[in-house]
């Protein structure tokens, strides 16, 4: 089966190239030029890897895995850059890189080292598949249900999106700037008042459980709180 990897690279020549390079070794490609467009395709796809530039015309690289880590804290990241500054590399590695790769570079290099990361990836991706217990209530991520003894419940997609991000964060400060970034591409005031209204129906939905709710932290974000 074709393994499935999202390239973020603003240089549509060198991007195109590697597109072609790696689909050639078999790999499935999704080329985007934007941070933005980079991010919400990783929210409507499921990849086994991500492969990123540092500077990008939106937001950088470093931004970009931090929003992804949110939404898959084990998928590997590998930043492909021109930047080769140590700081560079380390800020690099502590926004949750598997491997920095410095332009230029020899195309089989990063082949040999995709298929290593893939390797030892195997038995720990697939966050984006994994099952929450929020006290009484089973939460199932990937068939977009809440279900609590023989109640079953099947959630919107952005309902599921927020949930899956306060369960990755459970009993910590999930940050509104954070949320909206991940599922809406941006942080302004009306996508606010949508977010809170989608908090608002999942608070409703956990309610038959007194020893779970979401709190609010003002001008922070919110907490899901698990009291059992």
């Amino acid at each position: 089966m074709e393994e499935n990897i999202l390239v973020v690279e603003d240089d549509t020549n060198a991007g195109l190239l590697l597109k072609g390079f790696l689909e050639s070794e078999g790999f499935k490609i999704k080329l985007c030029t934007t941070a933005k467009s980079g991010l919400q395709s990783f929210i409507s796809d499921l990849f086994a890897l991500c492969i990123l530039d540092c500077s990008l015309p939106d937001y950088d690289g470093f931004a970009l895995a931090t929003q992804i880590r949110l939404r898959n804290e084990n998928i590997p990241i590998v930043f492909l850059t021109a930047r080769s500054l140590l700081d560079d590399k380390i800020r690099g590695f502590q926004s949750g890189a598997d491997d920095y790769i410095t332009k230029p570079f020899e195309p089989f290099e990063l082949l040999y080292k995709i298929k290593a990361i893939l390797r030892r990836s195997t038995q720990t991706t697939g966050t984006k598949d994994s099952l929450f217990q929020i006290g009484s209530f089973n939460f199932d991520p990937k068939n977009q249900t809440l279900a609590r003894g023989d109640s079953i419940r099947r959630i919107t997609a952005k309902e599921n999106e927020i949930l899956r991000l306060l369960c990755l964060n459970k009993n910590q400060i999930t940050k509104k700037d954070e949320i909206l970034i991940a599922l809406w591409g941006e942080s302004d005031y009306f996508k606010g008042r949508s977010l809170d209204v989608f908090i608002a129906k999942l608070r409703k939905y956990l309610a038959h459980d007194s020893n779970i709710r979401i709190e609010n932290v003002h001008s922070v974000g919110f907490i899901l709180s698990d009291l059992n």
